[in-house]
């Protein structure tokens, strides 16, 4: 594309020369003419004169001779080099550019014009942001982009005297285009009787750009709207959740808006999160997101949806309430579980409630732990189809190269402060221990005083009335890798996926070998699903063969395959239908596989077990098997 453009530039430039080289051959030509005429008028009475003009007329054929060679030359050079969308030879070129990433998610489908040098330049930007920075830096930073809301939200009418409004921007090593462009479109998009401040908060970036280049185009802000944009800078890297709380501690609009650096406003973004906040000052707000392609940078639409997690707190989109779709009008609020880390809210009633949890650390769960927060403490989470941001989607997040470290301890940190008895199902989650899981989650002390300062709900009415979709898991006995003592090196394993045939393979306790027992007889493998609507895969003999096979649950019912297991610590795993065992042989290749069979007296131990007093743990009935942590 670059290439292209520069060769058109060129021919715009040989069309001007030859215009201007075709001007001069015509004026030269008229000035001949009057020469003659004037020639000719004199010659009788001046001959003197007419001597003069004859070699003025000799001089003028000559440079008409030297300008038609030139002429001459640039339609040579025409038909030597035609325009480039006709010259195969430019096509050619094109076609023979050696791909240096062929395996890079950045060229997946796009960069096929760029040459060897713009392909390193691209890729190394690639990985040090994650997203395409190359093309970041040529396109405008204040590019169009399309106006995807509901078709009910460009009819609506807002109050003119809405609050004003504090937007901060939060970031690490952004690419400094793409923090420019973010500035750009806040300023654009929305009314300047609203905007009260653009917050920038740098946590300890090293990028360089992002300071003397930044500054100046902050400065040439202030030229337009001065003292606008204010920059904090943290002196060491404390993450996502205290560069959020920075900016809200320096903001002093009405509402402020906590936001990503890489993301763009849509058109009339900030009237219905500040429409709603004057109707509902305790409503906590999150836009709706389209994603940015992290390679083109082109938008792919959203629609409206709740924002929600599994018991991991890892978040995840999901459907609105019954009642939403009701309404049939995709423009209203939705009521949603939590949020994605995108907020508004007003300004003093984040503080009452608590604003975010400064012991998380660097990434993940801070936004779960808000929105449980606001429902249990007398606020509520909302998402504004009305407001559209478009929204990077990195493909290598800044930070930590593995950030589920920090998801897991800050899950465990939520869970101990607001989830009561089913505080456990976050360990399960992670397939630790209930107790010992050896994570420090730092002081909680404080956190738990300020959820008796506000007189918070328990978990259980959260589970009831706000995210009944959440599974309480509870009948659950035991979790985790699955190993028989004939071979203790081997797990139970889902085996290749897609697939149906478990399998024994050498333990990693990875995922793929996690298995669960529940008390109704089911032994899951591979996994287990945190919500209701969702279905796990179950361990079935099927009848038929050797081979147990593995199962969408519904679908083993609808079978009827035998899919109920009995199983006690160190014990054997029999089926209840089958009277068939769950065991490990030796095929004649000599590898161990996993088979049905009539029992041998094979014993099987699973990694996590739960002990019951009562009902403990959200897991259920007093009359369960007794088991214990091993």
């Amino acid at each position: 594309m670059y290439r292209r453009t520069k060769m058109r530039s060129g021919w715009i430039k040989g069309s001007i020369l030859a215009f201007a080289v075709t001007a001069a051959l015509l004026y030269l030509g008229s000035i001949k003419m009057e020469v003659h005429t004037h020639s000719e008028r004199l010659q009788r009475a001046h001959d003197n004169d007419s001597i003069r003009s004859q070699r003025i007329i000799h001089r003028m054929d000559k440079m008409e001779m030297n300008i038609n060679r030139l002429v001459s030359l640039m339609n040579n050079l025409d038909k030597k080099e035609p325009a480039p969308q006709k010259n195969p030879e430019v096509k050619k070129e094109r076609k023979v550019v050696r791909k240096l990433y062929p395996n890079s998610a950045l060229f997946r489908k796009w960069g096929n014009e760029l040459s060897e040098e713009e392909q390193k330049e691209a890729e190394n930007l690639f990985q040090r942001y994650g997203y395409n920075a190359f093309l970041s830096d040529r396109l405008p930073l204040n590019r169009e982009i399309p106006d995807t809301r509901p078709a009910r939200c460009a009819d609506k009418k807002y109050p003119e005297d809405l609050p004003t409004i504090s937007v901060v921007l939060i970031y690490l090593d952004e690419a400094l285009s793409i923090i420019k462009r973010a500035i750009r479109s806040i300023i654009d998009k929305t009314p300047a009787r609203l905007l009260k401040e653009i917050i920038l908060v740098d946590d300890h970036s090293s990028n360089e750009d992002l300071m003397e280049k930044l500054d100046e185009y902050i400065n040439s802000i202030h030229e337009e709207v001065p003292g606008l944009v204010k920059k904090i800078r943290h002196w060491e890297q404390l993450g996502l959740t205290q560069a959020r709380l920075s900016g809200w501690r320096a903001a002093v609009g009405d509402v402020v808006a906590i936001l990503d650096a890489h993301i763009e406003v849509h058109v009339q973004w900030a009237e219905p999160l500040l429409a709603r906040i004057k109707e509902d000052r305790t409503v906590i707000l999150t836009p709706v997101f389209d994603r940015v392609n992290f390679d083109d940078l082109a938008l792919t639409p959203y629609i409206p949806a709740a924002d929600a997690f599994d018991w991991a707190l890892w978040c995840l989109y999901e459907s609105f309430r019954p009642e939403w779709y009701a309404l049939k009008d995709e423009s209203q609020p939705g009521k949603s579980p939590s949020i994605m880390g995108i907020l508004v809210a007003d300004r003093k009633f984040f503080g009452e409630i608590g604003s975010l949890d400064g012991g998380m650390k660097i990434y993940g769960g801070e936004n779960v732990e808000l929105g449980i927060r606001v429902w249990l403490c007398g606020g509520s989470i909302e998402v504004i189809p009305c407001s559209k941001i478009a929204h990077i989607e990195r493909a290598i997040k800044p930070y930590l190269p593995d950030l589920s470290v920090m998801v897991k301890r800050n899950a465990l940190r939520v869970a101990e402060v607001w989830m009561d008895e089913y505080k456990y199902n976050v360990n399960i989650a992670w397939n630790l221990p209930l107790e010992n899981h050896g994570i420090d989650i730092g002081d909680v002390s404080e956190r738990k005083k300020l959820r008796e300062r506000l007189n918070c709900k328990p978990f259980k009415w959260y589970l009831d009335n706000i995210y009944p979709l959440l599974d309480p898991l509870q009948d659950l006995l035991g979790y985790g890798t699955l190993i028989n003592d004939l071979k203790p090196d081997l797990c139970v394993d889902q085996g290749p996926v897609p697939g149906n045939t478990p399998i024994v393979y050498a333990c990693h306790n990875y995922s793929p070998q996690h298995c669960y027992y529940r008390s109704d007889g089911q032994l899951y493998i591979g996994g287990i699903k945190s919500h209701k609507y969702s279905s796990n895969r179950c361990l079935v003999d099927p009848g038929t063969g050797v081979y147990p096979g593995l199962y969408n649950c519904k679908l083993a019912q609808q079978k009827n395959f035998h899919m109920l297991w009995d199983f006690k610590q160190k014990g054997q795993i029999q089926n209840r239908e089958s009277k068939k065992c769950l065991e490990v042989a030796m095929d004649e290749d000599g590898y161990y596989k996993l088979v049905v069979q009539q029992c041998s007296g094979q014993s099987w131990k699973i990694e996590n077990l739960i002990k019951r007093h009562g009902k403990t743990a959200g897991q259920g009935p007093e009359d369960n098997i007794l088991l214990h942590n091993n």
